[in-house]
């Protein structure tokens, strides 16, 4: 049966919540010991609180660490091909419990000046206590962020907008692109192209006539809220910024599905 029909009938039932708790259980269960020996092995990195791992990510510690420092290089790599990254104002949108921001000071440079912001206090508290040389954040679901206009040279979101309605993408968008300088980027992941296999009949006809699709029936910005983004919504949404690229990376199998990835820049 396609999921997209199963999370659908749980999200009417309002049983998610419930499957989603006991997929919590069963995958701290299932990691106990590579998890447990991962600790044993790296007795010097900080770890948070499973739960606010899995809410993230998953609740697997390597993964979230050594990964989640390939994905900085990643993220790197892909904004160098637009900004030289020196003495920067960097944000992380949607920082969680800072498995990217973190790596960044030591990969790409401790002269820049790194922020991160998210809508989960207990986040925000470990991240501040345990992730030294980052200015750290609360934000609200609302689309409000404390810093002044055209403040940040950077700005990278990954699978945040995923999780927001369609006027949230509005909101956000118009709100990120504030405190944006003049000439700065933003990359921003998506589940395109790759996701359809998840939607149900009538969402599909719907993503192919270019509408966002919206899973809610939850809290807005928890992990099972679901949005899916057909390219026409994007490129509509980024009508009034430069789109330096778009990029739907194939597929590999036997691994997550990957998200698109949108870089803009703010015109001068």
């Amino acid at each position: 049966m396609n999921k997209g029909i199963i999370s659908t009938a749980l999200r009417k039932l309002r049983l998610l919540y419930f499957a989603d708790r006991m997929r919590y259980h069963f995958l701290r269960v299932k990691n106990f010991r590579k998890n447990r020996q991962f600790k044993m092995q790296h007795p010097d990195v900080a770890l948070p609180p499973d739960d606010l791992m899995y809410e993230s990510f998953q609740i697997d510690y390597h993964k979230y660490y050594k990964e989640g420092r390939e994905v900085a290089r990643w993220l790197i790599d892909l904004l160098r091909r637009h900004k030289d990254l020196h003495r920067l104002r960097i944000l992380d949108w949607g920082c969680g419990p800072g498995r990217v921001i973190r790596h960044l000071p030591e990969l790409a440079g401790s002269d820049n000046t790194y922020y991160a912001t998210d809508y989960n206090p207990r986040s925000i508290v470990w991240c501040s206590k345990h992730l030294k040389g980052i200015a750290f954040n609360l934000n609200g679901i609302e689309a409000s962020l404390p810093y002044p206009d055209d403040h940040m040279d950077v700005i990278y979101g990954i699978s945040v907008f995923t999780h927001l309605s369609e006027s949230g993408h509005h909101d956000w968008y118009e709100e990120l692109l504030r405190i944006l300088r003049p000439g700065g980027i933003m990359l921003l992941t998506t589940q395109g192209d790759n996701f359809i296999s998840k939607l149900t009949a009538s969402e599909l006809s719907e993503y192919h006539s270019g509408r966002l699709i919206v899973r809610g029936n939850v809290k807005e910005g928890h992990r099972i809220w679901s949005a899916f983004h057909p390219e026409a919504f994007m490129r509509a949404l980024f009508s009034g910024v430069e789109i330096l690229e778009h990029i739907s990376p194939a597929p590999t199998p036997g691994r997550w599905l990957p998200q698109d990835v949108w870089i803009i820049r703010k015109k001068a």
